[in-house]
């Protein structure tokens, strides 16, 4: 229902903030995204949270969206085609260099340690790699570069031999013996810097190229440029999928030091300013959870949790391993009792309920005494008639839906 950017992270983030925070931390303020499915919540959160004009120095973040023009009616067609379609807009900037990132990645990195290499290096083009083991490198690009950083292969996502022939000893990167013995492989982040001239002369020499990752870099290697790699060795996740996104969410309530902390002065993530209440608890259980302000928590026990902002959860409530995303709005207690009286359902978590892993969506409204807890263990189902679906054994409703009292999933 949303760009996956615009989907809600630890409560009251946006994944879009993680990208856009990394550049405003790196002294990078001049931001474009590029984006094209169901792009108006994205759009929405860019705007209200955005506003390098002021005490940003003059940049901007500037949503660009997939339209028909003289020269294409197209969409995009993948990250390259997205760069090559606005292209006559970026020529227009007097930029050496372009940073191209994905929205739909959690992690912390200072960009300016890539840059700085990438130009002492005199590189055409540079990726980020990230040393991954076995199991995780045949999910991705694989990068097979030397001592010097310079990259001699890549290979997406091989398998068997293919695989094993793209370990490297990374040690020779940075990493400890240790490390390298357990993670001799070099994954792509997604994560290039272009100089100018390469980056369109590669584009417009190549108009059949749609993705940067399988075309656009074997391209570059195979035509003598100078590639480089970066290794980026810290907490990076790709939520490339429901259970991925889940994993990251819960992740970040580990303690005393999570994977992945927003509590960080010197490089904060930013999002939207919402001037929300603070939240009530009241006769509350609560343990390794993370609560979103503005919530109302009554007499309910939650545990390993995340709670987005605006949640309100009923007495006799059970939360466990559960992402709950929230609510766009309040619904007074006139407007509540108006519609039990009418046989409707509260947004929200009802009395006497219980929830186990799951992932309730925005403004979900969960009925009393109602049972989410997959107790089938069933991997995958798809009930849209009534407001579920089932993935990875994860059961996720969705965003607007009503779970009637009673209801047993």
């Amino acid at each position: 229902m949303r760009a996956k950017p615009a989907v809600p992270l630890a409560g009251k983030y946006r994944l879009i903030d993680i990208p856009v925070s990394n550049c405003i931390n790196s002294g990078i303020n001049t931001i474009y995204v590029l984006t094209q499915f169901n792009s108006t919540s994205l759009s929405r959160h860019l705007l209200q949270s955005y506003n390098l004009s002021g005490g940003f120095a003059g940049g901007f973040v500037e949503v660009l969206s997939a339209q028909q023009t003289p020269d294409s009616c197209n969409w995009f067609e993948g990250t390259a085609d997205a760069v090559r379609k606005y292209q006559w807009l970026f020529e227009e900037s007097d930029a050496d260099d372009y940073l191209i990132l994905s929205g739909d990645q959690i992690y912390r990195m200072d960009y300016s340690g890539l840059i700085v290499q990438h130009r002492e290096s005199n590189a055409n083009l540079s990726v980020a790699v990230l040393p991954v083991d076995q199991e995780q490198a045949e999910g991705f690009g694989l990068i097979l570069a030397d001592s010097n950083n310079d990259i001699k292969e890549f290979r997406e996502k091989p398998r068997g031999k293919s695989l094993l022939e793209m370990a490297v000893d990374t040690s020779s990167l940075g990493l400890s013996i240790e490390e390298s013995r357990q993670r001799p492989y070099l994954a792509s982040m997604g994560i290039y810097v272009f100089n100018r001239d390469s980056l369109f002369d590669i584009l417009n020499q190549n108009p059949s190229y749609t993705d940067f990752g399988k075309e656009i870099i074997p391209e570059s290697l195979a035509r003598g440029d100078i590639v480089k790699s970066y290794v980026f060795n810290d907490y990076w996740e790709d939520i490339g999928t429901i259970e991925a996104f889940f994993d990251a969410n819960l992740a970040l309530t580990d303690y005393p030091v999570p994977a992945f902390s927003f509590y960080h002065d010197q490089f904060p993530i930013y999002t939207r300013p919402r001037y929300l209440p603070p939240s009530t608890l009241l006769d509350t259980q609560v343990t390794q959870s993370i609560i979103g302000e503005g919530s109302i928590l009554k007499s309910c026990s939650i545990h390993h949790c995340v709670l987005g902002i605006r949640s309100r959860i009923e007495n006799d409530v059970v939360l466990q391993d559960t992402l709950v995303m929230g609510a766009d709005y309040y619904e007074s207690i006139e407007e509540q009792v108006l519609l039990k009286g009418q046989g409707g359902v509260p947004m929200g978590v009802g009395a006497g309920t219980t929830v186990k892993r799951a992932i309730l969506d925005k403004n979900a409204r969960i009925g009393r005494n109602t049972v989410i807890t997959n107790k089938d263990r069933v991997e995958e189902a798809d009930r849209p008639e009534l407001g579920f679906y089932i993935r990875n054994g994860i059961v996720v409703v969705v965003k607007n839906a009503t779970i009637a009292d009673g209801t047993v999933i």
